[in-house]
């Protein structure tokens, strides 16, 4: 793992690229993975941070290109937001469903109660 910088043009972009990495186009080229943390200040004034995939090997990147997640600026963490925070954002990839499986476990077996083995 590794972190980059981005030119002065990516800098002030709220729509960072590939092309935005500083030094040499070598990182992006070997890369597997790499996602750009943008802010603006209106997701400031959220405390959230949106994250862009930029390329990724191991999944698909058009699913959840760009998502937001909330910051707690005074510890310097990161945690989820709620579904709603990604309803907006545009070119996100996201579908309606949801990841996971939010009903009791014990909802969840149920329907397992008809098989016969």
């Amino acid at each position: 793992m590794s972190a980059t910088q981005t030119t002065r043009g990516g800098f002030n972009s709220s729509d960072v690229g590939l092309e935005d990495t500083s030094e040499s186009f070598g990182l992006p080229a070997t890369a597997d993975l790499m996602f750009a943390l943008i802010t603006t200040d209106e997701l400031e004034q959220l405390n959230q941070i949106m994250v862009k995939q930029l390329k990724n090997r191991y999944n698909d990147p058009g699913a959840n290109k760009r998502f937001v997640l909330g910051i707690d600026r005074a510890r310097m963490k990161l945690y989820d937001c709620e579904q709603e925070a990604q309803d907006d954002i545009i070119d996100s990839g996201q579908d309606d469903t949801p990841a996971f499986d939010k009903s009791p476990i014990s909802a969840r077996y149920d329907k397992f109660n008809d098989i016969k083995v």
